[in-house]
């Protein structure tokens, strides 16, 4: 189960690089060219949409039918057990929706730089005339 967690850990660190890379101030043919490279990549990393939202609503499920541990029959044993596992929920919804969010960002980012690039093309072929 872990391993899935994992996984969205390091795609999270991966989309964060790289909307960092695509924001950092580089030359023009330097960003243009790495946009258009992350836009290809874009398209089959889809995926991560329906993944962080699949664990999105298995969070969800396991809240509702989790075992409340509130009455004083508890002990302090299952009671940390409890509270741990409401603060791994916790930071699995905050990395489902960074996944998705830095996902939607990089896709703007994109193309934003791509509508830029063809304005400067229509701007020389203005220019020209």
């Amino acid at each position: 189960m872990a391993l899935q967690w994992l996984i969205l850990t390091y795609v999270v660190a991966a989309e964060a690089a790289v909307a960092i890379l695509l924001t950092l101030p580089t030359p023009k043919l330097l960003r243009n060219r790495f946009a258009s490279l992350v836009s290809l990549i874009l398209q089959p990393a889809l995926f991560i949409v329906p993944f962080a939202g699949f664990h999105l609503l298995d969070i969800y499920w396991k809240n509702e039918h989790r075992l409340m541990c509130t009455s004083e029959v508890c002990t302090a044993a299952e009671r940390d057990r409890y509270e741990k596992s409401i603060y791994k929920a916790q930071r699995n919804v905050i990395l489902c929706i960074t996944s998705i969010l830095l996902y939607w960002s990089i896709s703007r980012i994109c193309k934003y730089q791509k509508d830029v690039e063809s304005m400067e093309e229509v701007e020389k072929r203005y220019k020209s005339q």
